[in-house]
């Protein structure tokens, strides 16, 4: 029951955080968007009213015409929308995930004994002090150097090796599917930190000046709205590299690999590098930006590298084919599926709610079984109960063979 009761929180959660994050992305995407094509207004009445950008936009019927104000304007007349809560719910429902799936199951999910042999609360610890950690450094990098002269280059160096060194480090200490998804925690944690630290608080300042009746420094609360611009930017950069990590651990043939840590950073460097050619082609058109195109070509170079780097060779694609005709019983299948699967889908555990233990179940799971355990080698996770190659090789023939009882 427990198992089963966790699979569900899995779902929901999952569904919960799959939609915070679209608002969340959407809404970002979109701000990014008007910044990069507001014009400056050409109407004496706007100019005067302290109007800095403003664009023409027609959706669903109708027409839009959003402004922009730098610091703020001179008065609200309507309820002032907050965009906060996407990050909030997303950053929430994200960590309650990764505790039902990765903390709460720790020996299972996040720890692979070949590489650290550590006891659960200590992998956890160091799972969270990842998160943490990286928080402190990027935040220190852009205190220290984001307002200097070519401070933003600065940072984005500084932090493609703090990225790169995070991925090598997780990749040494957690499981690969773990590691991966961790890496893209930790990112996403820093974004969730812009927002709650700087961005939502720099604007309360400024709205709390502006609405509080009395004389207030314009020049002074611009340093709100400078920071929060940066962070902002930041934060669209950091959105595909996190997205990848985080879909990226549910195919082994990255995580798996044994430099794994460098393939991740090299497609989040792309997904980064593709990101910039969509923020700059808003502004190209305008005449604001140089042309995007060689950041997109350089993204797709790299992403068709890691593809021709990981190709499959052809005497090791041959190999299950070769030997489907080789003949297995049910009973050598039993036996490898007593000694490496029975543990979570046997008569006491039953994860993902499969069994395993009878001969019914197998046949009914042997779809499932050379998938899993065969093609992808995702199971037994982790290879907790140390499965060896030639077992995963008698499974698959047992299955190309037609999967019989006999």
């Amino acid at each position: 029951m427990e198992a089963y009761l966790l699979e569900w929180a899995n779902l929901l959660l999952r569904w919960v955080h799959v939609i915070t994050v679209i608002a969340w992305i959407g809404s970002s995407f979109y701000f990014v968007f008007l910044d990069n094509n507001l014009l400056k207004p050409q109407s004496p009445d706007l100019l005067e009213k302290g109007v800095d950008g403003a664009l023409w936009a027609v959706h669903g019927g109708g027409f839009y015409n959003p402004q922009k104000y730098m610091v703020a304007p001179r008065k609200i007349h309507t309820k002032l929308h907050w965009f906060y809560w996407e990050s909030y719910s997303s950053w929430l429902t994200g960590f309650a995930l990764f505790t039902v799936l990765y903390l709460y199951n720790a020996s299972t999910f996040l720890i692979d004994k070949s590489l650290m042999d550590w006891q659960p609360p200590t992998a956890i610890a160091a799972a969270l002090g990842f998160l943490v950690a990286f928080w402190l450094v990027y935040d220190t990098v852009c205190r220290v150097f984001g307002f200097r002269k070519n401070g933003e280059a600065i940072v984005a160096a500084l932090m493609l090796i703090v990225v790169a060194f995070a991925s090598w480090l997780a990749c040494q200490l957690f499981a690969g599917r773990a590691a991966f998804l961790l890496v893209g925690a930790m990112i996403a944690t820093s974004m969730s930190g812009n927002v709650f630290f700087w961005i939502i608080p720099g604007q309360r300042k400024v709205v709390a000046a502006m609405t509080s009746g009395e004389p207030y420094d314009a020049q002074a609360l611009a340093i709100h709205g400078k920071r929060g611009k940066q962070r902002s930017v930041h934060n669209t950069y950091f959105t595909l590299p996190v997205i990848f990590a985080m879909l990226s651990n549910h195919y082994s043939f990255l995580y798996t690999h044994e430099l794994r840590w460098v393939l991740l950073f090299v497609m989040m460097l792309a997904g980064a590098l593709i990101r910039q050619f969509f923020v700059q082609r808003h502004g190209y058109h305008l005449g604001r930006a140089s042309n995007p195109w060689p950041f997109a070509a350089v993204g797709v170079v790299l992403i068709v590298g890691v593809i021709v780097a990981l190709r499959p060779t052809g005497p090791k694609a041959a190999a299950p084919q070769a030997s489907a005709t080789a003949a297995v019983s049910y009973a050598q299948v039993q036996k490898v599926l007593e000694q490496r699967c029975y543990q979570c889908h046997g008569a006491q555990v039953q994860m993902k709610n499969v069994r395993l233990d009878s001969p019914e179940a197998v046949q009914l799971n042997a779809q499932n079984v050379y998938q899993q355990a065969v093609v992808s080698k995702q199971m037994p996770m982790n290879n907790a109960t140390g499965i060896t190659e030639a077992e995963r090789n008698l499974l698959g023939q047992w299955f190309l063979a037609g999967a019989k009882l006999e």
